[in-house]
């Protein structure tokens, strides 16, 4: 018999997290299910300075501490899509490619995605110029004009954060003054890096590899302004920042929707549906930030819990039926670590209260590895890795660490596909090339998926859906996977570790991080202004966040 929770949270946004506490705190049988990973659209942002009570934090630190804060009240989550949804009965029931969930509520959670203009040029030119996350692509516009479409919130924030770039950062708004908090669009209007243009849309985009024409039109003065990129910087840069669609289209069918796809509710986060409530952005109302998200999220935890009491009573429930066959949740792996000496011990790369994580995690390896890492002393990165991969085989009797000059063992060279530094490949228990490397420092946002790699190829593994498994056993020529990150990207993670995890499983397949901001030859080479971008068989780059399951799909479809 298949379980039944007592709540179910729809996305790990602001809002999926608060409620996720409130119902972990009120001891409820609950499950949160995420499609990509925790944190939503706030781990976007570089600064919060406006969060009750936290002074300044990063989006994705505030994040990590929402998620373990949550996890510390036993709530588990999964990493799982849902496709369809049947809120009909006194049951409701979640669907997703190979699994069933039950539950007696639910919270809808899942948050808004960042809205396309439409102007000429937009999808041909994302990801050669067109950005849509400053935070992941801004550092590969350093030194370049960069444009800002937008006139909220977010467009004011991620110019100023843009300004560490640009050589220029020029804000670009339809209304004629910023629709945020004063304080906000004032930071904006007198930072001495920024213009705004008022009363002025995107006409189109044009360039050859890169952009290089935008046509402004000012609507007030009825005339056209073009910029051209100038000779020697060839190309610039152009986030849009145009407020956001609610992602709710799976559940038009079940519950009411407004006319923009939002979601009414009553002060309770009640819909029109018993038992299912909405929080977050997703929800029709005049304020969409962090705080809101926040509340509403409690509120609805709250309700829910309510509801549940009086549904279990009306039932005559005392225990909820116990599990079988439930998707386990997903390992809590650190999210990020500092590209740099930790500061409680300058000589060392990875913080102290991140090797106790480690090293409590790394106990629940049960086979050996080594990792192979080819230096020169006079190669600053590839002595960075060293230090960075001595100190992560130190946490593990079951990591052995191979450490070979350039040239000292040509073979291993060979056998790993040695090409650039730093490199750090590797190897299974017969020291066996598994097709798993990372060219570049995994600091940042990518430790995450070193540390998935470990448990992937050492311990217990990441579960995948069955279907996924079967298609990735159909792959049946050699495919190398190249994935190019930035350190800062919070995406990046998330291919990364799914091409792994399929050569983890496929010897066919090799999967191979690299850190394009180390490697500019291939920047510009492959044309490569927005990451995550991905190649298979050095065919043509394809940019944005994809699962595992669309990659064996382009995979499949590459064969």
């Amino acid at each position: 018999m298949q379980k039944i929770y007592d709540l179910i949270i729809i996305g790990g946004g602001c809002a999926g997290l608060s409620a996720g506490i409130y119902a972990g705190r009120a001891k409820l049988n609950t499950l949160l299910i995420e499609r990509d990973h925790p944190g939503g659209q706030t781990s976007n942002t570089n600064e919060i300075a406006n969060y009750p009570g936290v002074r300044k934090i990063t989006g994705p630190q505030l994040m990590q501490e929402m998620q373990s804060q949550m996890q510390d009240f036993a709530v588990s989550i999964v990493q799982n899509d849902i496709q369809m949804v049947d809120f009909s009965g006194d049951v409701k029931r979640l669907y997703t490619a190979d699994a069933e969930y039950n539950t007696r509520a639910v919270i809808i959670a899942t948050g808004a995605t960042p809205k396309k203009i439409g102007f000429p040029g937009e999808v041909e030119f994302t990801g050669k110029g067109i950005g849509y996350c400053a935070t992941c692509d801004g550092e590969f516009f350093s030194g370049l004009d960069i444009f800002v479409i937008g006139g909220g919130y977010v467009a004011a924030e991620e110019a100023v954060y843009l300004t560490r770039y640009g050589k220029t950062v020029t804000i670009v708004m339809r209304g004629k003054d910023f629709s945020c908090a004063k304080s906000i669009a004032d930071r904006a209007k007198e930072h001495p890096k920024i213009k705004v243009l008022y009363n002025t849309v995107v006409r189109e985009v044009q360039g050859t590899d890169f952009l290089e024409k935008v046509v402004f039109f000012n609507t007030k003065e009825e005339k056209e302004v073009v910029y051209k990129a100038d000779l020697t910087d060839k190309t610039f840069g152009l986030f849009v920042f145009a407020g956001y669609q609610p992602a709710t289209s799976i559940f038009k069918d079940q519950i009411t929707l407004d006319s923009a796809g939002y979601i009414p509710t009553d002060e309770f986060m009640q819909t029109n549906v018993p038992g299912v409530y909405a929080a977050g952005d997703l929800r029709s109302k005049s304020l969409r930030q962090i705080v809101t998200a926040v509340a509403d999220g409690a509120i609805a935890a709250t309700a829910a819990e309510k509801y549940i009491a009086q549904e279990k009573e009306r039932l005559g429930i005392v225990n909820s039926v116990e599990s079988v066959n439930v998707t386990p949740a997903k390992t809590e792996i650190p999210l990020a670590v500092k590209g740099q000496t930790s500061e409680e011990n300058p000589t060392e790369f990875i913080p102290a209260e991140m090797k106790k994580q480690l090293t409590g995690l790394f106990a629940a390896l049960v086979k050996d590895i080594s990792i192979v890492s080819i230096y020169e002393e006079t190669d600053a990165k590839s002595m960075e890795m060293v230090t960075f991969l001595k100190e992560i085989t130190a946490l593990s009797e079951q990591i052995t660490l191979l450490l070979y000059r350039k040239n000292e063992n040509p073979d291993m060279e060979k056998q790993i596909g040695f090409t650039r530094m730093p490199i750090a490949a590797f190897l299974n228990e017969k020291n066996e090339y598994v097709g798993i490397k990372f060219s570049g420092i995994p600091g940042g946002h990518e430790m995450t998926s070193f540390v998935l790699a470990v448990y992937n190829l050492a311990g217990p593994g990441q579960q995948i859906e069955q279907s996924v498994q079967a298609k990735i056993e159909k792959i049946t020529k050699p495919t190398k996977l190249e994935v190019f990150v930035s350190l800062s990207c919070h995406f990046c993670p998330d291919v990364v570790s799914a091409g792994q995890k399929i050569a983890s499983i496929q010897p066919l397949v090799e999967a191979e991080m690299i850190d394009i901001s180390l490697f500019p030859e291939l920047k510009q080479k492959l044309k490569i202004m927005s990451v995550p971008a991905m190649s298979i068989n050095g065919g043509k780059i394809i940019f944005g966040a994809k699962k595992i399951d669309e990659i064996v799909d382009q995979i499949l479809q590459e064969a």
